[in-house]
């Protein structure tokens, strides 16, 4: 049974599975945060489909620390590996 780690984690069992990956707690309880994280999805399009623009503005969105320095390959790696 997962261990309730209060509300500020809105799914608890998912939150562990991330952890237990090696996820830092911050990553883990985005990801367990979002409304469809137990759902599998894949309906967005590769971030090498999308425009430079496009990925800067989600990279703002995630805060990305320095992407108005780097280029769209650099911007796909820091959202990745966030």
């Amino acid at each position: 049974m997962a261990k309730d780690h209060g509300p500020s984690i809105k799914n608890d069992k998912k939150y562990e599975a991330l952890r237990d990956k090696g996820m830092s707690k911050t990553k883990a309880a985005r990801i367990a945060n979002t409304p469809d994280s137990g759902k599998k999805g894949g309906k967005a399009p590769a971030y090498e489909s999308q425009s430079k623009k496009d990925l800067y503005k989600k990279a703002r969105k995630i805060g990305i620390k320095g992407r108005s320095g780097m280029n769209k390959e650099e911007l796909i790696n820091a959202m990745r590996n966030s």
